[in-house]
């Protein structure tokens, strides 16, 4: 089950290992401790979270056989990722590279047969 964290760094580092060890609900649930009491924030990086954890449900739809909606989820982390560019934040850097591991998952994921 996922850990309860206040801490950006932690989360995000309980995220990643969650998308290595595909539980994919756990690194949904892993940042909805960040971001749902932030929910209702006009925030870029709290919006740019809840991109993230739409990555992760579309992969457990995937994972799930569903791939119709997990084509949503998908697209709504694609919403949300260009928010990175202007984004300042110390945590710049990490989201950056929770990106690279998303759209990493998301090709072996979706495009099994290529490198």
């Amino acid at each position: 089950m996922a850990q309860e964290f206040s801490d950006i760094t932690a989360a995000f580092a309980a995220y990643a290992c969650s998308i290595h060890e595909e539980r994919f609900y756990d690194a949904h649930e892993d940042l909805e401790q960040l971001w749902f009491p932030r929910r209702f924030e006009d925030n870029d990086e709290v919006k740019l979270w809840k991109g993230f954890i739409n990555a992760a449900v579309s992969f457990e739809l995937i994972k799930r056989g569903r791939p119709s909606p997990s084509e949503v989820a998908w697209k709504t982390y694609l919403k949300y990722r260009p928010l990175l560019e202007s984004l300042v934040t110390p945590h710049k850097e990490l989201y950056g590279k929770m990106m690279e591991l998303i759209e990493k998952k998301h090709q072996v994921l979706f495009f099994p047969s290529f490198p």
